[in-house]
């Protein structure tokens, strides 16, 4: 049996990625990896032997050398660009570290192509639409690590013949998104505030731009970012074409859902406008806009309503308080102030 490892298998790309191959490449078996620290098990397509490993463990090399697969996905991060500036060990250690332990597998297996989905925070505050050629200026500890495990997956395929393809992603949605978690994912956020009877919040003045993905969109072209010569060693942004304020996303939902209010707060250190070209997108993965936003959204509400209300995700603790937003204070941190 062939076989494929994608970490942050209990994830939105990762769990949808693994569901889409086990219908359309029964011939490959999958090993899927996740630590569960934000993603859950019931994401996990049954076909899949599951391992519950962080990939900073020495637990990775048993997997590899047990399956040794041909292709490897690697999804596994805890994207909160917002955040990581309050916890830069830990985006560091998730990122970074984790990516260099895959990397080092990869190389010592033979692992005939890695794609790393890395992210649009690397292009910083650049000049909309960010193209692939662009030099990247990452403005926060998130999109610095990305930039990072970017560079070090280029260098294992000079030195050690490592094929590759790096995938920057940009604001994927869909059903099994984890929408419980507080600091990421804003369409998720806004369903879980609308569904625990509080309105929907926006950093700002809502006028940021970004390109809104629909996740089934987006799984063909990520098989042929693995198995396409057309791919091979190609950074590659994928995604929507189209851009919206966030304003008009928020909107979109509230006529999705019949109903909302929303209510704005104190901005955050972010970039203004993030939307990229995708005509690599499309001559290489052959990358089709086949979903609109409203369309999308009316898909994952109808599954958002079926979900547990699970208890939201709160850090306990920050590694840094200093100048943290007023709106992800802890309750005696505000008391305090």
């Amino acid at each position: 049996m062939r076989n494929i490892v994608i970490t942050g298998i209990a994830g939105l790309i990762g769990s949808r990625m693994a569901d889409w191959i086990a219908v359309n490449h029964s011939e490959y078996n999958i090993i899927g990896i996740d630590d569960l620290s934000g993603g859950y098990i019931e994401n996990v397509n049954p076909n899949v032997e599951f391992h519950q490993v962080d990939c900073k463990s020495a637990e990775l090399k048993e997997i590899f050398a047990k399956y040794k697969p041909e292709i490897v996905y690697h999804f596994a991060a805890y994207a909160a660009e917002g955040l990581s500036p309050f916890i830069r060990n830990f985006n560091y250690q998730n990122n970074l570290l984790s990516t260099s332990n895959i990397i080092n597998e990869c190389i010592r297996h033979g692992v005939r192509r890695l794609v790393f989905t890395s992210s649009m925070a690397v292009y910083g505050n650049g000049t909309p639409p960010f193209d692939e050629q662009d030099t990247p200026a990452p403005i926060d500890p998130y999109g610095i690590a990305k930039y990072a495990c970017e560079m070090d997956i280029q260098v294992a395929g000079e030195q050690h013949s490592l094929d590759w393809c790096i995938i920057r992603p940009h604001n994927v949605y869909g059903i099994k998104q984890n929408i419980w978690d507080t600091y990421r994912n804003v369409l998720g956020i806004w369903m879980t505030q609308y569904l625990n009877n509080e309105p929907m919040s926006i950093f700002g003045d809502g006028e940021q731009k970004r390109a809104f993905s629909f996740v089934d969109d987006c799984l063909e072209p990520l098989w042929k970012a693995a198995t396409d010569e057309r791919a091979s060693k190609k950074i590659i942004n994928l995604g929507s074409s189209v851009y919206h304020s966030i304003n008009e996303a928020n909107e979109i939902l509230k006529r999705v859902i019949g109903n909302g209010e929303t209510i704005y707060k104190e901005a955050r250190h972010e970039v203004k406008n993030a939307h990229p070209t995708w005509q690599r997108s499309v001559e290489l993965l052959d990358y089709k806009d086949n979903t609109s936003l409203e369309e999308g959204l009316t898909i994952m509400w109808n599954w958002a309503k079926k979900q547990p209300l699970r208890e939201r995700f709160r850090w306990s603790e920050y590694e840094l308080e200093n100048g943290i937003y007023d709106f992800w204070k802890k309750p005696e941190i505000v008391a305090n102030a």
